[in-house]
């Protein structure tokens, strides 16, 4: 039974997170298990950095911890089973990481349908489902 949860989120499309957060919610409900919602903030390349604004990346991580805490308190979970958590880098990197960081058993990715762009350029679900050290259910938006 999967006990420790693991949903990447996309703060800026959070709605097609929604059903995997929904699904990984109900699976943590029936086995007692806890939920981490993370979204990974895109790092420039330090060539665009001097044509950024110095605190950039301090507002973008206080609006993501916003967004990311008012997805959570809409979890059906109990608020101690429900954690966030921000990183920064390369978002499938860093979603394995965290995999490994949390000892997480199941990654739950929301995912829309397959375009002709994915199936050439691949996705960030599909390089998760083929990396990933433990189970992960893709859940079709």
């Amino acid at each position: 039974m999967f006990k420790t949860l693991l949903v990447p989120v996309d703060v800026m499309d959070a709605e097609t997170a929604m059903p995997a957060i929904e699904r990984a919610a109900a699976r943590a409900l029936h086995a007692d298990g806890s939920l981490r919602l993370i979204y990974v903030i895109s790092v420039l390349p330090s060539s665009y950095m001097e044509f950024a604004a110095p605190d950039l990346l301090d507002d973008q991580q206080n609006a993501a911890e916003r967004e990311l805490d008012a997805i959570s308190v809409k979890i059906a979970l109990p608020r101690e089973r429900v954690s966030t958590r921000i990183r920064m880098g390369s978002i499938y990197h860093e979603v394995l990481h965290e995999v490994e960081d949390m000892g997480a058993d199941l990654v739950v990715v929301g995912s829309h349908r397959p375009s002709m762009r994915s199936y050439l350029l691949g996705s960030n679900a599909a390089t998760i489902v083929r990396h990933a050290a433990c189970s992960v259910l893709v859940v079709r938006h």
